[in-house]
Parts: C-alpha cells; structure tokens; sequence
C-alpha cells in the first residue's frame, strides 16, 4: 500500500531566518523545512542592502515592542555576545558599522552559506505554498498546494506580512488561530509615514535627507529622515512608525543646536539645506524647527514595511520553550509572534533567539 503523504519527525514551515536557525540546532534530527520560495532565506538575502544587518552592540528588551519578560527569556538564553559567536565560529565576522549595527563584511549570501553549509543533508521543500494544516490523534497534518505531509512537532516560523513580493503570507497566523491562538492585530512597522494635506509641501522636498530627532510617545529617536513623493522616511521615521498608532509627534529640525543658540541665527545661516529652510520658513517661525508637531496620516503599507507589528499572542507560548500552551508539539518562532524590533539588527536578532530558545521533546 503506497503512501499518499510525506512524513518526518518534525517540520518546520519557512526557510527564513527563525526556520534556518531552528533546523541548524536539530540538523542531527529526522527535520524538514516547508516555504514557498524558491530559494532559503529570501528576506535576509535582501535586508541591510544586501549585506543584512545581523545584530546591535546593545540587545536589550527595551529595544522592542511587546512582553519584556517574555522577550529577555529568549534573549538570556541566546544573546548578541552568542549569535556573534555563532558566526565567528562559522568562519563569519561580522563588521561594526556607526559604531553599532554589525553586517556582513560583504554580503548577506555570507550568513546564508552557513546555513547551506550545515543544512546540505536536511530536507527542504522549496516552491510549495502551505494552504491548511490539521492535527489527526498525535499527527500534524500539512497540505500543500502539492503535497501532504505528517509530522509530530510542528514549527511554525512563517514571518509576518511584510514584503509580499518574497512571499510574506498571513498563513501562520490563519494556524495559530485554527489551534485556538489570539492574534494581536497585524500591522506594517519600520515603515515610512504619509502626510495630511497641511504637510503636502514635504512631498516638494523629495529626495532630501536631514538629521532630526523625532519624539513619538515616550520614545525619543535621532537619525536621517527622508522626504518622499508618499511622505516620510529613514531610519527615523521607520523607527518612530513602530511605535505610532495615531496622534502627533514631534519633530526637531536641529537636535545639535540649542533653543537659545537657534534665536541668533539668521535665515540665511541655518544649518540646513538651504530648499528645506524656504519650505519651512515661509509657513511657520523659526522656533518651530525645534518642535514641529503634526500627525501623519498613515503609513506606507505591508509592500514597504520592514517587518510586522502584531502576531500571535506570546501569552499562549512558553516562553522556555517556544510551545504552543494551546496544543501540544505545535511550536511558534521569530516574527510571527508578537515580538517586534526596532531598526538595527533586533529583528534578526529576535529571529534567531527566539530559534535557539525552541525546545523539542525526545
């Protein structure tokens, strides 16, 4: 009697960074992995330019959004000082760039060889589009758009809804919910912010980049801000949008220089590039290039977004093991779940703690 499925002991679903990780731990194990893309690692493959951005000098809870004591149990158990130590012994140094991000020297395809390297006897099931999964007794079942497979532990490492060009897809949160799971609501993050029609003149700017801090809550972050045709960017903007629900934030125009200093000078020595100075002049007093207030009136959506907000809900998930409180072996790792970093390196981070803090049985 033939088989009409495939099965394994355990399967992961997503070949990104989470999945690679968690796959590299158990590699001696009976473990596949499930993704829809045609090649592994698609989003790190593209971030940081193409030599992705891996890690920060400061990992802390604090740099992201969601349950700080859930986040500090993954992050204790693999930190910054370990996943650097994971690429040196991998014959990988990460450079230290701005005196805080730390890159591949070259390229991206640089950590993802890593993974070929260690991975090149593990199943992988590449171009395959998950439509359902089930579980039957003890059995996971997994339908594809081109196969069925059963396994015992179940992984789900499926990312957010961020780049749908590399096939970001909202199956991993349609499981979770099936298995009984709250979903926090999804939403676009590190993303840049449109504008209300008072702002209209920033889209003339387009192609301009200046140094501001910007206030939104109580998270103060300085860095370039972009002027756009849709609005706002940078890594500024892209930080301040992870924290931006609704409401005003605040700009300063010029972070280096005092109120006091700024009342001495003149329109035509601003430090500021001189299009940018016009603009701004000729609707509002120079006292307000220290705190322009305004309230963006969206985002840039999921296709410009580097991650997603939201997730499955980490109050559900064992913070020591990754596992489903819901249902036994079914297990949640990386950005799926509703843990969100800011811009530098926390989300890879996130991705590859997170894999490292999974716990299988047996």
């Amino acid at each position: 009697m033939s088989q009409d499925y495939i099965y394994h002991d355990s399967i992961i679903l997503g070949a990104g960074a989470s999945g690679l990780m968690c796959a590299y731990r158990y590699h001696d194990r009976d473990i596949a992995l499930i993704d829809a893309n045609s090649d592994i690692a698609a989003k790190i493959k593209i971030s940081g330019g193409g030599k992705c951005n891996v890690t920060n000098i400061s990992v802390k809870p604090s740099h992201f959004v969601g349950d700080k004591g859930f986040i500090q149990e993954s992050l204790q158990h693999f930190s910054k000082e370990d996943l650097r130590s994971f690429c040196k012994e991998e014959g990988l140094r990460l450079v230290l760039k701005k005196g805080r991000y730390y890159f591949c020297p070259h390229t991206s395809e640089e950590l993802i060889a890593i993974f070929r390297k260690a991975l090149k006897h593990t199943k992988f099931y590449l171009r395959e589009k998950i439509l359902s999964v089930k579980k039957e007794e003890e059995l996971f079942i997994i339908q594809t758009d081109q196969k069925r497979y059963h396994c015992k532990d179940l992984i789900v490492a499926t990312g957010g809804l961020s780049y749908p060009r590399i096939g970001a897809s909202s199956i991993g949160y349609e499981i979770a919910k099936g298995f009984g799971h709250t979903i926090v609501t999804p939403k676009p993050a590190l993303v840049g912010l449109t504008v209300q029609k008072e702002q209209f003149w920033f889209k003339e700017l387009s192609g301009l980049s200046v140094e501001v801090r910007v206030k939104v809550g109580d998270k103060i972050f300085q860095d370039d801000m972009l002027f756009t045709h849709k609005g706002i960017s940078g890594p500024v903007i892209l930080n301040a949008s992870l924290y931006w629900d609704k409401g005003e934030i605040e700009i300063d125009f010029l972070p280096k220089i005092s109120h006091e200093k700024l009342l001495k000078i003149s329109k035509k020595k601003m430090p500021l590039p001189k299009r940018f100075c016009n603009a701004f002049l000729e609707r509002y007093p120079q006292k307000e290039l220290k705190a322009y207030r305004f309230a963006p009136a969206g985002n840039f959506g999921y296709s410009k977004a580097e991650v997603t907000r939201g997730g499955v809900c980490t109050d559900e998930i064992n913070p020591k093991t990754m596992e489903s409180m819901k249902e036994k072996n079914l297990f949640f790792i990386g950005e799926c779940l509703d843990v969100t970093g800011e811009l530098g390196g926390y989300n890879f981070q996130w991705a590859f703690s997170s894999a490292q803090r999974l716990r299988l049985g047996r």
